[in-house]
């Protein structure tokens, strides 16, 4: 198949997916009507349920990454590659171990997956600190491991609340690649947009809900400390082990994979009744820009689907790139050219600061002094 602009163009563009949670970015690029999901793969079975209950007619793997093969995805081509690798080796909440920890090698995992089936795009999601873990090192070495594999790749660390209109201050790395320089050269990151979704749009602060939110005199040893210092509606606010953290006026904090681990790290909000509650595991996932017709699971504990909800993405940033990769695919013609025989690659990157980029292979060569020559004459 040619990436040319013809009738011979699929009617939607396959996707294969790894990592998935519970489908946060699938569904971003399924929102725009121009993509298609034929695999996704997703060890968590807690995660799973929440993803088979949402998309019930997508093919989902279960098994370890390492356990698949590409000739193991079910369609003729796949056109895009996508998954956002487990994060918590490079965040702050992880202790940012990198490829020291277990989970770091899930990169070359999905890089792995890259290679066998050859998509024209490949997308990225991770945390902040993975550009700067190991003094740009690890980030150095994923960006380096797509280019040689002839993709051409721009990067941006996007705020949701800046990209998305979601009320959560949420900073994530999106790494996009194609295997066209055309492409590439079409591609650009969404534009920053205003807020104007409020708390109150993802958060119920009327209602009555179950006991088991609310935090009550005599039922938290800290709850002396929350009523005097929760006393905002326009603040979301966490009890820190020790201090309640206030966070920015009008967002949420960021939502991460531990809330609730010991009763720490969710969200509070001050009720309409004045009472203190945390946010419910469907307000974590309005949080992220699910749509409100997204489904829980029943018999799933709420920590794990508090653990879910901190692992996902922010779906409408998801859904603002994935508009401009279709449109990139959409207008760019012909195969990359780029002669792959040398031993030697020249790397072109350019850095906007530190949480912004491109980078691609300008060519291989088959000595180290003809590179250094090569890049002599640049």
């Amino acid at each position: 198949m040619t990436n040319s602009v013809s009738s011979n163009r699929p009617e939607k563009y396959n996707i294969a997916a790894f990592f998935s949670g519970v489908g946060g970015i699938e569904l971003g690029f399924e929102q725009t009507n121009e993509f298609r999901v034929v695999y996704a793969n997703e060890f968590d079975k807690y995660a799973r349920q929440t993803y088979q209950l949402n998309h019930p007619d997508t093919h989902l793997d279960g098994r370890d990454i390492h356990d698949v093969q590409p000739k193991d995805i079910p369609a003729e081509r796949v056109d895009v590659i996508m998954g956002g690798f487990p994060c918590q080796a490079f965040s702050i909440a992880g202790y940012r171990k990198g490829f020291d920890d277990d989970r770091g090698d899930l990169f070359f995992e999905l890089l792995r997956m890259i290679e066998g089936c050859k998509p024209r795009a490949i997308f990225i999601e991770n945390v902040k600190n993975m550009v700067g873990h190991d003094h740009g090192n690890t980030f150095k070495v994923i960006r380096e491991a797509l280019t040689e594999n002839n993709y051409f790749i721009k990067w941006k660390v996007l705020n949701g609340k800046d990209y998305g209109n979601i009320p959560q201050n949420r900073e994530r790395i999106y790494i996009v690649g194609f295997d066209t320089k055309e492409a590439y050269d079409l591609f650009e990151f969404p534009e920053e947009i205003r807020l104007t979704t409020t708390l109150q749009d993802v958060i119920n602060f009327g209602d009555q809900l179950d006991e088991i939110y609310y935090y009550r005199e005599g039922k938290q040893n800290f709850y002396d400390q929350l009523k005097f210092e929760v006393t905002s509606q326009d603040t979301v606010y966490q009890w820190r082990r020790q201090y309640v953290r206030e966070n920015k006026n009008g967002v949420v904090p960021t939502l991460t994979a531990n809330m609730g681990t010991g009763g720490h790290n969710v969200p509070l909000i001050l009720t309409d009744s004045g009472e203190i509650r945390k946010l419910t595991p469907k307000e974590t996932f309005n949080v992220q820009g699910y749509p409100k017709s997204f489904k829980i699971p029943e018999g799933v504990s709420n920590g794990q689907l508090y653990k879910q909800a901190g692992n996902s993405v922010v779906v409408p940033v998801i859904k603002r790139i994935a508009e401009n990769v279709s449109k990139a695919l959409n207008e760019s013609q012909g195969q990359s050219q780029l002669d792959r025989s040398g031993k030697f690659a020249i790397i072109y990157t350019k850095m906007n600061g530190q949480f912004e980029g491109q980078s691609y292979v300008k060519e291989f060569v088959d000595s180290y002094d003809q590179a250094l020559e090569k890049i002599k004459a640049y």
